[in-house]
């Protein structure tokens, strides 16, 4: 009998399942594609059935994949997308489609939670500002636009929970994910009584939360039969994609950063205390590891400005030639810089209405110095989240994990690192999230006595990129004319 983990990732484009051995050795994986509901404009949702029936065949196929049975399974580990808004009734049935993290429908809600709650307490009360992906205002808008639909609500879940309650029948999540709902009290990891109360939110319909390696309840017959797991196999907490990612990378610790070149990008710090951004431009959310807290800065296209730059001016050529050809342009681009505001910006401006911008064309420059512009704006604006997270107390920073799809290319890792002025460290682990509940699963099931002595065991420093002396000079004499721009083009930006 084998003894594995698996992490179960329910993302917005596909259900994951993984299996891990005890040495931390991936053994198989299986995705099964998700689709995205656009009903309207901004809007974003899912059908939370499709999670589960898109979840469990990728457990049976990475079974298979491992020639293993449910009976080699120790334990499981939830991750997902988190915010997302899933409302059940009383016989916790789905009342209408989820609406996600990205779905854009709530900005009078938002305004109305700060208007109730206040925005410097809510800073204080939960660590954020409220922002249109959260959870919280999309129960506002059912409330206001759905009457019908919230006097059935009994239960709010978020979609890696909706899977969970399919798996074991039980209402659960962690805390990470819950902290992202801004309906919990960051210092206490728990829900928020001040906030629920000022929101006319019934305390009643949310769950229990966990750490992320608690126990929060056993695999059913039901599930057994439609996943091929065995029945009373524990499932644990886990954590929010961001947080069960950063588990995935080893980012466990203060002082050892996060970083992701993902379609979009993020900076990820783990703090000992809960530690907040006096202005909120910074998520601060409970971390998956018990006792732990997070900042988070979110840069919105990171790896997502190159796919746009590729796909509009270079669709014919690879992703190596283009960025091999920007090695040849130097440092700075010859003044040329670039906005990677494409689908507005995050941090540290929470603006919708943000746009991307190239600035500082001449006749001198050529695609090689707009290709290398790209990556050096998405390394700039990671630069302004860094600096925020420093700001607010992060403290000393001695080592910086780097991952992402954009992460696999030495010269944008370099960029990177010159314009942070800190080495980018590239790990053994490469399939995040997945990988990270799959950890927290082995955690509670006793394979190691902590996160931190998990991630010790199975993760190894590959590659470490250091930052380039005559780059550094350089990209330190541009970046206050970066930080000129956003608000010097902000009118522009309002009024288009």
């Amino acid at each position: 009998m084998k003894r594995l983990f698996l992490g179960v990732d329910v993302s917005t484009t596909g259900a994951k399942a993984l299996l891990i051995d005890e040495a931390g050795k991936v053994v198989a994986t299986a995705t099964t594609p998700l689709t995205l509901q656009t009903p309207k404009p901004l809007w974003s949702e899912q059908d939370p059935q499709e999670w589960w029936s898109g979840t469990a065949a990728s457990i049976r196929k990475a079974l298979s994949d491992a020639g293993a049975n449910g009976e080699d399974v120790a334990a499981v580990g939830l991750t997902g997308q988190m915010h997302g808004l899933v409302l059940l009734d009383g016989d916790r049935n789905v009342l209408r489609p989820a609406i996600l993290w990205n779905d854009q429908r709530t900005g009078a809600e938002c305004e109305e939670i700060e208007r109730r709650v206040g925005r410097s307490e809510l800073i204080r009360e939960v660590g954020n500002v409220a922002l249109t992906g959260f959870t919280a205002p999309k129960i506002l808008w059912v409330r206001n636009n759905e009457p019908d639909v919230y006097t059935k609500a009994k239960l709010v879940l978020l979609p890696k929970d909706y899977v969970r309650l399919r798996l074991t029948g039980e209402a659960a999540m962690d805390r990470a994910g819950g902290s992202g709902t801004i309906l919990f009290e960051l210092k206490a990891r728990n829900w928020s009584k001040a906030v629920l109360d000022k929101l006319d939110i019934p305390a009643e319909w949310l769950p229990p939360t966990f750490e992320g390696p608690e126990v929060t309840g056993k695999i059913t017959a039901e599930a057994a039969a439609e996943t091929g797991l065995s029945e009373g196999t524990p499932v644990m907490a886990g954590g929010g994609d961001q947080a069960a990612g950063a588990v995935g990378t080893g980012a466990v610790r203060p002082g050892v950063v996060s970083l992701t070149l993902g379609t979009s990008g993020v900076i990820f710090a783990t703090t000992d205390a809960p530690l907040v951004e006096p202005e909120g431009r910074l998520h601060a959310f409970c971390h998956a590891v018990p006792g732990k807290w997070h900042f988070m800065g979110v840069t919105l296209s990171a790896a997502g400005s190159l796919q746009w730059y590729h796909d509009a001016l270079t669709p014919n050529e690879g992703f190596d030639a283009i960025v091999t050809e920007a090695e040849g342009a130097p440092a700075g681009s010859e003044g040329l810089l670039f906005l990677p505001y494409l689908s507005g910006e995050r941090t540290p401006y929470p603006d919708p209405h943000a746009r991307g911008s190239f600035v500082g064309l001449t006749v001198r420059h050529g695609r090689a110095h707009m290709t290398r512009s790209v990556l050096e704006g998405v390394a700039f604006s990671m630069k302004d989240c860094f600096g925020l997270l420093q700001g607010a107390g992060l403290g000393t920073v001695s080592e910086v994990r780097i991952a992402g799809g954009g992460a696999k290319g030495a010269l944008w890792r370099k960029i990177v690192a010159s314009v942070l002025g800190l080495p980018m460290v590239t790990v053994t682990s490469t399939e995040g999230a997945a990988y990270g509940a799959a950890l927290l699963g082995g955690v509670g099931a006793g394979a190691w006595p902590s996160v931190e002595a998990a991630c010790d065991a199975t993760i190894a420093v590959t590659g470490r990129d250091e930052p380039v002396a005559e780059w550094v000079k350089a990209y330190d004499d541009l970046y206050p004319r970066y930080r000129e721009l956003y608000p010097a083009l902000k009118p522009t930006f309002d009024s288009l």
